[in-house]
């Protein structure tokens, strides 16, 4: 029965839950700028990490490799959209 039971998924969502109470708590202790986005993206990276491995099963699956340049691809073409979008509406680049 102990093996059924889904303690890697439930240590995830505990995990998730804990990294949100850190991201929110920027708020309520009124850190400066740059220590708030800090912890903000730290948290961010790890919180999607922890759903693309624990929730989504990214490295359990036999095309590793194939899954691994699909999220580098998908990681490229979010940063030049929104790089692109701030070099063009932000900092006036047409």
């Amino acid at each position: 029965m102990l093996k059924l039971f889904p303690i890697r998924h439930v240590m995830g969502y505990l995990f998730s839950l804990v990294l949100s109470v850190v991201a929110l708590s920027v708020v309520y202790f009124e850190l400066s700028v740059a220590m708030g986005l800090t912890i903000l993206l730290v948290t961010a990276f790890i919180q999607a990490s922890v759903q693309l491995f624990v929730f989504m099963h990214i490295s359990e699956t036999a095309s590793r490799k194939t899954l691994y340049l699909n999220m580098a691809y998908a990681l490229f073409v979010a940063l030049v959209t929104i790089f692109g979008t701030l070099f063009a509406m932000v900092w006036g680049w047409y």
